[in-house]
């Protein structure tokens, strides 16, 4: 299942230095993350009814690379920076997320996608780069076109399983509703099946509470995302209207059992946009020779 990209908000100091980590064992979450909604709990699969992928029409993207979506806003040079635990060979590891709205867009199957560019750190090490692609529709909602993420171990690139819709029977997915319904059928987040990419979500809740280190936020969406690939499993999305993600949790037979929540929100200077905007198209050029079959079938990134 996904990371947490999603942006905007309070702004507050953040040092970008910070990135690294201490490599010591993280302890659980202070803040109770909040329990599980008593609704109808997602199987964990396509439902009866429900598509594996979600209709598109791409003549629906008038203005894509404007995404104000209330739950999921996304500004050029808006950076958010989680941090938590997960399990790891059975044992509790810290981990950093640090998140980017660079200024670059990105052309998929004919919309102009915006691109995010997000680093995952496990005990102070870089275990993943990712540029994700997102685009808003008429109609709020806002579209997952794919990725192209790097999977590290100790420094060395062992994996890049790129989805991009278009390409290898891939199709687009919703990341967040212009009017998430609690209740409402799950939906599909986008649909890679050469690299087994079946997540869904569903509403869960709304009109929640939650705190995390930067503040604390009411009337805060909570989304439930699940895979068949991974069933039984269930990560737990928190939303803050305006702000985005600002806590992930999880339920269930969740062998990760990932926990962040939002510790720094901010928005680049012109020179760290810069900065941020050249380390993405460094990974893009990588992707054009790493992911021969996916990425390098994609037309390049176009700086504003």
């Amino acid at each position: 299942m996904t990371g947490p990209i999603v942006f905007l908000g309070v702004l507050v100091a953040l040092v970008l230095a910070a990135c690294g980590g201490s490599g010591q064992e993280a302890q659980p979450p202070t803040q109770p993350v909040i329990p599980p909604p008593t609704t109808t709990e997602p199987t964990g699969s396509t439902a009866v009814g429900e598509e594996s992928w979600e209709e598109f029409d791409r003549t629906n993207f008038d203005h894509s690379t404007t995404v104000d979506n209330e739950w999921f806003p996304l500004t050029p040079g808006a950076q958010l920076v989680y941090e938590g635990s997960t399990v790891e060979g059975g044992r509790r590891v810290a981990h950093r997320v640090v998140s980017v709205v660079t200024d670059l867009t990105k052309t998929i199957e004919g919309v102009r996608t915006v691109v995010i560019w997000e680093r995952d750190f496990s005990a102070g090490e870089l275990v993943e780069s990712e540029l994700a692609l997102f685009a808003q529709d008429n109609d709020g909602n806002v579209w997952h076109f794919g990725q192209y993420p790097e999977e590290y171990e100790r420094g060395r690139l062992v994996e890049a399983p790129a989805w991009i819709a278009g390409i290898q029977n891939a199709r687009p997915g919703i990341a967040m509703k212009a009017r998430p319904e609690p209740g409402a059928r799950s939906y599909s987040q986008g649909w890679g099946p050469a690299v087994n990419w079946t997540d869904r979500a569903q509403t869960a809740r709304s009109g929640a509470r939650t705190c995390v280190a930067v503040d604390c936020y009411e009337d805060v969406l909570v989304i439930e995302e699940f895979s068949k690939e991974e069933p039984g499993a269930f990560q737990l999305k928190y939303y803050a209207p305006s702000v985005g993600n600002v806590r992930v949790g999880w339920k269930g037979d969740d062998p990760s059992k990932e926990t962040l929540e939002l510790v720094a929100v901010g928005r680049l200077s012109a020179a760290g946009l810069a900065d941020a905007r050249a380390e993405a198209l460094r990974q893009e050029k990588r992707g054009y020779r790493v992911s021969k079959d996916v990425y390098a079938r994609t037309s390049p990134a176009e700086s504003p």
